[in-house]
């Protein structure tokens, strides 16, 4: 396999090919030596072939590997062994038509046509749910359609009386063909299209964006503009971790910390408009750097805000923790198993509230992370509670960061212009967005164009996940533990 370190660009050339059953073996030996699954996807190839591409992530080296198979027809699948592959699978089948041979689980994943495939859906429709017999065994349906504003997604839960014995997640509804429109770029709408993979996650998905295309020219964003990058990705964080403190507090009927925490959210979002102007960071990012920079004085003055509006939701946050009401409801409720984790490739917060220290700020390094260390944070139990938890810690530690930042930032300018991108080439981009690892690859043709572009976004790892973490638990704790991972529709159905 062909090592490369993140935010980099190789030779296609230098890419293995292998046949099927070495390509398995390559993946099985990288994963069982500790390596995780971070992008799976295949293309046309010639002569009725499919070209396979895999990309493993090694924390331990902080470097990734890549390796490609050619294949007809099909290969022996790695889900049966290594549950983490089974979306990517299921992906690949969907997208190309080769069978993952010896998938347990081989069920639509977002329902695009199947090239070749008899009756293929297009959008969502019949689904083979899995379903659970017995006396006094029945079916609750919820979705996709929701009350309030949420995306859509179907939850078909088999149940005993209360109690959960499988939750089955069916998504699909909101599949737009993103990585079909990224294809051929960039182009004028490239960075608007990526913006909006997942719209809570705009600065997550820009970034990799952006530094994909930067190692693909050859260029490197100025100092001043990593560090805006990292103060913008921290504060997308901050936002989103309070906000969903708030809504757990919420869901169990602690209205004091549910309406702090709700208010608070709007700190970091305005924190964000006032550097841009869009509260969720859209236009902030431009490949080779940042389109707005952010004057001395007012660095200081937005650092102070953070730092008195974080102080707030310490003492609301502390509130939810402390009452026994609140911990009746979320300790031990929703539980993850370490070593279920792992073998899901859980990644973000859900990894870390089970003790699994992923992190690719500090595993993967890239940009203003490179210089500026944020520790991981880790929790043990796995539950509902562990994962609030885990959102409160790297809420403080993510406001000290953009505090220390906007305090520090180098001169010089915020933006450079790049060269034409690199022919013949692969990127790789991953960055710890506030869900967890994200993901970009990118193929260029001869013409330096995306022959092909994959993306991954934490909550293709991390669906599953919540899944498990409904098994026995009571039905009426779903949207409990549905919060805690807070997974994103869109981003999962790209």
């Amino acid at each position: 396999m062909l090592e490369l370190t993140n935010a980099t660009a190789v030779s296609r050339r230098e890419i293995p090919a292998l046949a099927a059953d070495a390509f398995r073996s390559a993946l099985g030996d990288a994963l069982r030596g500790g390596a995780r699954l971070g992008a799976l996807f295949g293309r046309e190839g010639a002569a009725g072939e499919a070209i396979l591409t895999a990309v493993v992530n090694d924390d331990g080296v902080g470097a990734s590997r890549v390796v490609e198979a050619r294949v007809r027809g099909g290969y022996p699948s790695l889900t049966s062994e290594w549950p983490e592959a089974q979306a990517f699978e299921r992906e690949l089948f969907e997208e190309t038509g080769v069978v993952p041979e010896g998938h347990p689980w081989l069920k639509p994943l977002r329902f695009p046509p199947r090239p070749g495939g008899e009756g293929a859906a297009s959008i969502p429709g019949a689904y083979p749910y899995f379903a659970v017999e017995g006396e006094e065994v029945h079916e609750v349906a919820v979705g996709p359609v929701h009350a309030g504003v949420i995306e859509p997604g179907h939850f078909r839960f088999q149940c005993h009386g209360e109690r959960v014995l499988h939750l089955e997640i069916q998504l699909g509804w909101q599949h737009r063909g993103v990585e079909e429109l990224l294809r051929g770029g960039p182009t004028k709408r490239t960075l608007s299209i990526v913006e909006t993979i997942a719209g809570d996650t705009t600065i997550g998905h820009a970034i990799a964006h952006c530094e994909l295309l930067e190692a693909l020219s050859g260029g490197v964003a100025p100092p001043r503009a990593q560090a805006l990058r990292g103060v913008a990705l921290e504060l997308e964080r901050l936002a989103n971790h309070v906000g969903d403190l708030g809504a757990l507090a919420g869901d169990v009927g602690f209205l004091p910390s549910a309406s702090f925490l709700g208010r608070l959210r709007a700190e970091f979002l305005n924190a964000t408009a006032e550097i841009c102007g869009s509260r969720f960071g859209r236009g902030l990012l431009v490949p080779g750097g940042v389109r707005f920079d952010v004057g001395s004085e007012a660095a200081a003055a937005l650092a102070v805000r953070v730092e008195k509006a974080v102080r707030s939701v310490q003492a609301a946050a502390d509130l939810f923790f402390d009452a026994p009401s609140v911990r009746g409801r979320t300790d031990g409720v929703g539980v993850v198993a370490p070593a279920l984790a792992a073998s899901l490739g859980l990644v973000g917060p859900a990894a870390r509230a089970c003790g699994l220290a992923r992190d690719v700020r500090r595993d993967h390094p890239s940009g203003i992370y490179r210089f500026a260390y944020l520790p991981a944070v880790l929790a043990q139990h796995g539950d509902v509670f562990s994962r609030a938890w885990i959102r409160l810690l790297e809420a403080e530690r993510s406001a000290a960061f953009v505090a220390q930042q906007l305090r520090s930032l180098p001169g010089g300018p915020v933006r450079v212009a790049l060269g034409s991108l690199a022919p013949d080439r692969l990127a790789l981009s991953l960055v710890e967005g506030w869900r967890g690892e994200i993901c970009h690859v990118a193929l260029t043709g001869a013409d330096g164009r995306f022959e092909r572009y994959d993306v991954t976004d934490p909550s293709v790892h991390n669906w599953l996940g919540l899944a498990m973490a409904l098994r026995g638990e009571q039905i009426s704790d779903f949207p409990l533990c549905n919060k805690s991972f807070n997974l994103s529709y869109a981003g999962h159905d790209l």
